[in-house]
Formats: C-alpha cells, structure tokens, sequence
C-alpha cells in the first residue's frame, strides 16, 4: 500500500505513529490525538515545515501507527517507543547526565541517607535532584551533623544486640540501632530529615547552633568547629531562597526554545522554596511545534525522574496539557498541576529559564556549526573537490597490519555523514596470503567484503550488506590500483575508490595518475585523515590483541594436559597472565574446560616458576 493510501485510511482517534527510513529502521516516534490530521501534517505541509522537520522527511519512506484507547495511554505508549527504538530525530535524554538523588529507603526497619543516580520503584523517597551549587554531599553532611542517623552498612537481620556501640553513637551522631531497641525514636528522626530535605530548615538550624553552644561550654573547640562549619553550609543553602516563595514550595519550570533546526529546554528546579539545580538541553527533535518538543521533552524527563513537584510551569502553552497532568498525577500518585504564568515570581522563573535556553542555543549553534562543518558538511565538500559522482554519505577505509607476515589481519571502518559508525566497523584475518604482502592482503580483503555484498538479499549482516558510496585505501598510486583490481573482479564498478598517501596527504583516484593536493587545512581531506587514522588504528588494535593471545595460548601450552583449547578459555577467563598465576584452584576449576587435575597441575608449573 502506497503512503497516499495509507494516509487516507488513518483514522481520527488517538495514537501513537513511528516515521520509518528506506531500511525500516524507526526514525521518529510522535503522539496524536487524531492520528489522521497529525501525521497528514508532515507529508502534506512541506511549505511550512521547519528545517528539522525537512531534514527528516527527506529519510523517511514509510510509517506506521499504533491506535490507543485515549490521549494519556498515547503519552505513555510514545514514551515507551522511544525509550524502545532510540529514533535520531527524537529527544534523547542521555543516562549519563543523571543527577544525585538522595535516597532513603522506608522498607527498611532503620533507614540511612545515601546518594544515588539511579532512581528505583522500590518504594524508596527520593529528594532532589542536586545539581547546582547545594550538592547532594552537602545535605548529607548536614543531615549527619544534625540528626542521629546512622551511616554504616550493618544487616540488622544479623546484628547481634547489647554489643558495643561504635564511636558515633558516643559523640551522639546515631542512636546506635544496632545495640538498642529504638525503633519509634528513630522513625521520628527520619521524619525530620524528610522534613529538612523537604524544605523545612529552621530546625536544623537550631540543632546545630545548640551543638555548638554545647561544644563551646565544655571546651570542645574541634567539635564546636564542626558544627559552626555546618552552620555556614546551611547559610549557604538558605541563601538561595526565594524571598517571594514559601519555604515549602516544590516547581519545576520548564521553558524552550528553537531555531528551526534545534531545540533548547531549560529547567529550573525549585525545592523547599530554593534554586536548587539549572539544566539546558539541546535537540534536533522534529516536532511540528515548539510547544510539542516540550511537551516530548518532559515526558521523557519524568520517565526516569521521580515527581517531586506538585506544581510544573511551562513558558508555552501544552496542546496536551491535560492529558499529561493526569500521566504525572498518575506516576506521582498526588495531584499534578502545569500551569503558564503570566505574572508574579512564577514568570520571572519562566523568563529566567527562557533567557538560559536562548544563551545556551547562541553558544551552541557555533559548535553545532562546527560539528557539521567537520561532519556532513565536510562530505559534501568532499564530493566536490574529487568530483565524485554520489554523496559519500557512507566511507569505508581498509587497513592491514602484520610482523613479519604473522599475525595478518584487516580492518574495515565506516564512517557515516562523516561521522564514525562504530557500529558497521568490521575485522578480518587473512586466510590465502603468504608472508608480508600487504597487496595481496589488501585484494583479499576487498574481495571478501565485495563478496558479502553481493549476498545482501540474504545476508543478516546489515554492515556487509550496506553498499559504501566510496572506498578509502591507505597508500600511493600502487596501492589504489592493486585494490581497485579486486573492485573491478567483483564487477562493483559502481563504486567509487581513492587512496590517500600519508607521506604528503596526497589523495590518488583511478582516474588520474597525479595526486590531488589540498590545503592542509581543508575539512574534506581532515576527514579522509580521520577516517584513514581510525582504520590504521582498528587493525593494529586487532593486529596486537591477536598476537597477545598467541603468546598467551604458547606460554600455557607448555603445562602438561594444557592444550590450544584450555588455554583459549583460560585466555578468556582470566584475560591476564598474572591472574592465572594467581588464581586458586577453585577459581581455575571455574573455568570452562578446566577440571581438578588441570587446575593442581597449573598451580604446580606456577609454583615451580617460583622456585
């Protein structure tokens, strides 16, 4: 069925539908609540599409949809897809830009504070996240000085009572759970530093002053120290309250920005009335609407966040602002209000927020610049300057390491819009060629790919059965031509080839005997460098693993009943030498293949080395 007929079937309810490119991979997952307008939009509306949404439209060859009972299952389906698929023109919230939390676990009978990026549904309350000059470290600190929770990692189901408590419980920094039946007291403690985390700090203000009036009285200065510390740890946090805001108000303000390629959003985070954290993102999301990025880009914050917030103010209006008050109230399990303030605090937030996207989208447009002249744009200069017939959107580069003729293996590398796809990166051993012959080498590896190619109607793997719009060899003239023979055997004239020398960085093609010379500052011949290097240093990686494994495999093989392969697995096992010299019996018994005598035999050749 055409897309015309398919879009003409789509029906008026609300759904979720996924934009697919030639190779059906899922570029773009959106939400609709009538997936007949919404996804007509993208097909039909190309005069008033924004360059991302251009950009990706250009890729796409098909879609599908997936029909849901109402708007919020839609929101949560879409949230789903995407956390499935990973799709290029979607907001990816990266895990590694996860924020401190800190945690304290209710299951437990005496719970401790810890600090954790990984938020859990295990029933656990988390506060935060920290993330702008109050740390996480900070309230813990804070929290220890003030309250008498413990901090070690003692099992209570093991504890043994009435044995001696350690030294905090002496300087009255824990109740010493471990040694005393303090159960209701302690609950009343967590119960403060929720409260304290909450907001609420005029109570640890007045027990640190006390402690330190105490320790002053009885001449402690240290402990007097300690505790005036902390207090100046707290000033600092009450400092950024906002004078306007009570002392109890959680917000979150979200706020964005575009360009029509990317988007920015901006977070501020507002915990007991206090600035606690500002984060910027920035994505080429292709969203019809500046108010749907942000709307995305939420949904997906709250994913992997807990709602510590009652109240959400956005700079624009949510076309399905409804619909995700009733997702978060769910998630929370309180009630969830987003709101687009129009005067008062709430709007210098929002305005604060939007300042902060549009500074972060001026700074990084200049490198987003940057990236895509090194990248894509380089790409197409490269098409230029060759003269080259297609777009070489897709580079692949060949190297061959050897010593001596041992050890020969290839690499293959691939580059993508001028960026590395380590992903599609393959290796060889070679099989036919004898002694260093690099020529030889490189044909055989060439035919091989070639070879898979030619298989792609069947061929699982989608590295060889993606055609490349342009070889890159490693060398001079000699080179060039000796590859191209194995090009012109597999009747793959279709496909473009050149060398690059790296003596002078001279670029060779099959059409001309004389090199071309570029600029050492030229991006196209920067990136056939980069591509060259990477392929250099892929197969001298192999190259080097391969021959670390051999001389593994000899010095292993000279222990009695230890053959090729005991000692592969060993190699595998154990990765080094030196753990199979110090590994115990047991641990070598562990390993595949291994049995009692291998394992007493291989202590004992280890012992006698000794010797």
């Amino acid at each position: 069925m055409s897309i015309e007929e398919k879009l003409k079937n789509l029906p008026a309810l609300p759904g979720v539908y996924l934009m697919l490119d030639a190779d059906e991979n899922v570029i773009y997952v959106g939400k609709a609540r009538y997936l007949k307008n919404r996804v007509r939009q993208y097909f039909h509306a190309s005069g008033n599409r924004v360059e991302k949404v251009s950009a990706m439209m250009r890729h796409v060859r098909d879609f599908r949809y997936i029909v849901a009972n109402n708007e919020v299952e839609a929101l949560m389906l879409e949230s789903n897809l995407i956390k499935k698929y990973k799709p290029q023109y979607n907001i990816l919230l990266k895990d590694d830009k996860a924020y401190p939390f800190i945690k304290i676990n209710l299951n437990e009978k005496y719970p401790k504070i810890e600090i954790t990026r990984r938020i859990k549904n295990d029933g656990a309350k988390y506060f935060g996240p920290y993330m702008l000059g109050i740390g996480a470290r900070d309230m813990t600190e804070l929290i220890e000085g003030a309250f008498q929770l413990r901090n070690c990692k003692v099992n209570f189901e093991r504890a043994v009572k009435n044995k001696r408590p350690c030294l905090n419980y002496h300087i009255k920094r824990c109740l010493a759970p471990c040694c005393f039946d303090v159960e209701e007291e302690y609950k009343k403690i967590v119960g403060e530093v929720m409260n304290f985390l909450s907001g609420q700090d005029t109570n640890v203000e007045n027990i640190l002053t006390e402690k330190m009036n105490a320790a002053k009285e009885n001449e402690d200065y240290e402990t007097a120290i300690y505790y005036r510390d902390k207090l100046k740890l707290l000033d600092k946090i009450v400092r950024k309250q906002i004078a306007i805001l009570k002392n109890d108000y959680n917000l979150d303000v979200f706020a964005a920005t575009g360009n029509g390629m990317f988007s920015v959003v901006s977070l501020i985070i507002v915990r007991g009335g206090k600035i606690v954290g500002e984060e910027n993102n920035m994505s080429s999301d292709a969203s019809l609407s500046k108010d749907e990025a942000l709307g995305s880009f939420m949904r997906q914050y709250y994913e992997a966040r807990p709602i510590n917030a009652a109240e959400i103010i956005v700079s624009d209006d949510l076309e399905e602002q409804d619909d995700m008050e009733k997702l978060l109230t769910i998630k929370r399990g309180a009630a969830v209000h987003i709101s687009r303030p129009k005067q008062g605090i709430r709007k210098q937030l929002v305005d604060t927020a939007m300042k902060n996207a549009d500074e972060y989208m001026r700074v990084n447009e200049l490198k987003a610049d940057r990236k895509r002249d090194m990248t894509y744009g380089a790409v197409e200069l490269l098409q230029n300057v060759l003269g080259l017939k297609k777009l070489p959107k897709r580079i692949e580069a060949y190297d061959i390491s050897n010593i001596s003729g041992q050890f020969k293996v290839s690499s293959m590398v691939v580059f993508t819009d001028g960026s590395s796809n380590n992903a599609h990166y393959r290796r060889f051993k070679i099989k036919t060629v004898e002694g260093a012959d690099d020529f030889a080498s490189m044909n055989e590896t060439l035919s091989r790919r070639l070879n898979r190619l030619s298989e792609s109607s069947g061929n699982k793997d989608v590295s060889f059965g993606t055609r490349p719009d342009l070889i890159l060899i490693d060398g001079g003239k000699g080179q060039l031509s000796s590859a191209y023979e194995a090009l012109k055997e597999s009747g793959r004239h279709d496909i473009e080839m050149i060398s690059l020398a790296k003596k002078d960085e001279e670029v060779y093609t099959i059409f001309s005997g004389d090199p071309i010379r570029l600029p050492k500052t030229n991006l196209a011949l920067n990136l056939l460098m980069r591509v060259r290097d990477e392929a250099h240093r892929f197969a001298i990686t192999y190259f080097r693993k391969l021959k670390a494994a051999k001389e593994f495999e000899s010095r292993l093989t000279a222990i009695d009943g230890i053959g090729k392969a005991k000692a592969t697995n060993l190699y595998k096992h154990f990765k080094t030498f030196d753990n199979i010299k110090n590994a115990s019996e047991a641990e070598l018994k562990a390993c595949a293949g291994i049995g009692a005598k291998d394992a007493e035999k291989i202590t004992e050749f280890f012992k006698n080395l000794k010797a």
